[in-house]
C-alpha cells in the first residue's frame, strides 16, 4: 500500500495569481503519477504534458513526486484537482483550489455640485467582480463613518458579485473641502489597496470681521476700516452702518472699506459691516472706534520718558557714592600699613629689629619718650 503525502491539500489564489499543486508518495514501484483538472482532464502524466495550456507548467517530477504550477489563475480554475498513481488498484488524492475574484476599484456617485450648508448629501459607492462579496467602508479623513448595509448582487453567468453602499451626510461649513473615502475590504487585497475619494464642496454664508488701519487712531489723521468676509463663495456685497447714530459726514464707503478723511472725536462709536454672498443671511461684523487725542498721547509719552530718566539718574548717583566710599576705605587701610612699618624702622637699632618691631615682635619693649623743656 503506497501512502500519499499531500503537501498542499487546499490552495487559495486570486484571479491573475499563481498556485502550485504537489503530489507525493512515500515510495515508488515505478508507477507514474498523474494530475487531472476539475473536468478530469489529464494535465501531466509524469513529465509528459497532456493538456495544451501554457499556463500550466511542470514544476518537479520524480518517481515519488509530481508538482505542477498554474499561472494567471482564472475563476474557471476553481475546483477539485486529482492526483493519481496507477497501481493495482489505482489510488488517488485530491486538492481543492479556491479562486478569489478581485474586486474592482470602487466608484463614488451622487455628488456633482456644491450644496448649501444644512443640506443632506447621499453618496453611493459600488465595486464589481468580487468573490466572495467584498465589504465597503466609508471614511472622512481617518474617521470611519457608518453607511447603510451593503447591497450584494450576483453577476449573471459569473461566480462574482457587485457590492454597493450608501452614505448620507448632513453637511455644515466645516465639511467644505472634506475628503470622503470609500475603501474595499477583501481577502484578496491588502488594506487600502483599492479606494476612491470624493471632495465635498459646501456653500455657506460669510463670517465677518473688521480690521482697522491701526490700533491707535489719532484725531486729525486719515484712517480706514476694512471688512473681511469669509464664505463660500466669497462675499460680493458690503453694507456699512454706524450703530445708534448717523454716519460721519467725512466718512466714505468704498466696497469693503470705510475711509475717514480726517478723524474727529465725533467719529467715535460702533461701526457695523454686513457682507453677503447670496447664501443664507448676511454676515455681520462690529468694530468700536475710539479716536485718540494726539496731545494727550505726547504728554503721556513725555512723562514716561521723564520717569525713566529719573530712575537712571538715581542709579548713577548710587553707583558714584559706592565708588567714593570704596576708594576712601582702600586709602585708609594703605596709610595704616605704611605708618606701622615706618614706626618699626624708627625705633629699631638695626634692620632685623625693625622688621620684628613692624610685626609686633617686641610687645614688652618700652616706648621712647622725649621731653621738651
Amino acid at each position: 500500500c503506497l501512502l500519499f503525502l499531500s503537501l498542499t491539500k487546499d490552495k487559495t489564489a486570486s484571479v491573475g495569481g499563481k498556485v502550485t499543486l504537489t503530489c507525493v508518495v512515500a515510495e515508488s514501484d515505478n508507477s507514474s503519477l498523474q494530475w487531472s483538472n476539475t473536468a478530469q482532464q489529464t494535465l501531466y502524466f509524469g513529465e509528459k504534458r497532456a493538456l495544451r495550456d501554457n499556463r500550466i507548467q511542470l514544476s518537479r517530477s520524480t518517481p515519488t513526486e509530481l508538482s505542477i504550477t498554474i499561472s494567471e489563475v482564472q475563476l474557471s480554475d476553481e475546483g477539485i484537482y486529482t492526483c493519481s498513481i496507477f497501481t493495482m488498484p489505482v489510488r488517488t488524492a485530491q486538492a481543492i483550489v479556491t479562486v478569489l475574484g478581485v474586486p474592482g476599484k470602487p466608484q463614488i456617485s451622487g455628488f456633482e455640485d456644491a450644496v448649501p450648508e444644512g443640506s443632506e448629501v447621499t453618496l453611493t459607492c459600488t465595486s464589481t467582480g468580487s468573490k466572495p462579496p467584498a465589504k465597503l467602508r466609508w471614511y472622512q479623513g481617518d474617521q470611519e463613518l457608518q453607511g447603510r448595509p451593503d447591497v450584494v448582487e450576483s453577476v449573471p453567468d459569473e461566480p462574482t458579485y457587485n457590492v454597493s453602499s450608501e452614505l448620507t451626510l448632513k453637511v455644515s461649513r466645516s465639511d467644505d473641502n472634506a475628503l470622503i473615502t470609500c475603501a474595499v475590504d477583501h481577502e484578496s487585497l491588502a488594506p487600502g489597496d483599492k479606494r476612491s475619494e470624493q471632495v465635498l464642496r459646501v456653500l455657506y454664508s460669510p463670517g465677518v470681521k473688521i480690521l482697522p488701519q491701526s490700533d491707535l487712531p489719532k484725531e486729525g489723521e486719515k484712517f480706514y476700516l476694512k471688512c473681511v468676509g469669509s464664505g463660500n463663495p466669497e462675499p460680493t456685497s458690503y453694507r456699512w452702518e454706524k450703530k445708534n447714530g448717523e454716519f460721519p459726514p467725512l466718512a466714505k464707503v468704498e466696497g469693503a472699506y470705510l475711509h475717514f478723511e480726517m478723524l474727529n472725536k465725533s467719529d467715535n462709536g460702533v461701526y457695523l459691516c454686513y457682507a453677503g454672498n447670496g447664501i443664507g443671511t448676511e454676515g455681520l461684523g462690529e468694530y468700536t472706534l475710539q479716536v485718540q487725542d494726539p496731545t494727550a498721547m505726547s504728554t503721556t509719552s513725555g512723562g514716561d520718558h521723564a520717569v525713566i530718566g529719573g530712575v537712571v539718574a538715581v542709579i548713577v548717583f548710587i553707583l558714584l557714592c559706592l565708588l567714593i566710599v570704596l576708594g576712601r576705605y582702600l586709602i585708609r587701610h594703605k596709610g595704616t600699613y605704611l605708618t606701622h612699618e615706618a614706626k618699626g624702622s624708627d625705633d629699631a637699632p638695626d634692620a632685623d629689629t625693625a622688621i620684628i618691631n613692624a610685626e609686633g615682635g617686641h610687645s614688652g619693649a618700652e616706648d621712647k619718650k622725649e621731653y621738651f623743656i
